[in-house]
């Protein structure tokens, strides 16, 4: 079962729009486009990223990306 955490790698901030697009299979960029169109748009994104990245766990240090799916 795949889990949500903040990625190690590849990141830009804090690692949370990378562990999105980890976990939904979502392109990192579609995920950072999202979340600035959703901040410019008077949403508050910029208050939920904060949120996400106080409650999202580290991803372990030992993680293997794999290929098959898992």
């Amino acid at each position: 079962m795949k889990k949500l955490y903040k990625a190690r790698s590849g990141i830009m901030i804090d690692g949370v729009c990378r562990g999105i697009s980890d976990y939904t299979g979502i392109d990192v960029t579609v995920v950072r486009v999202l979340f600035i169109a959703f901040a410019l748009a008077g949403f508050s994104s910029v208050l939920l990223y904060i949120i996400c990245a106080v409650i999202f766990p580290r991803e372990p240090e030992d993680t293997i990306y794999r290929n098959d799916g898992n």
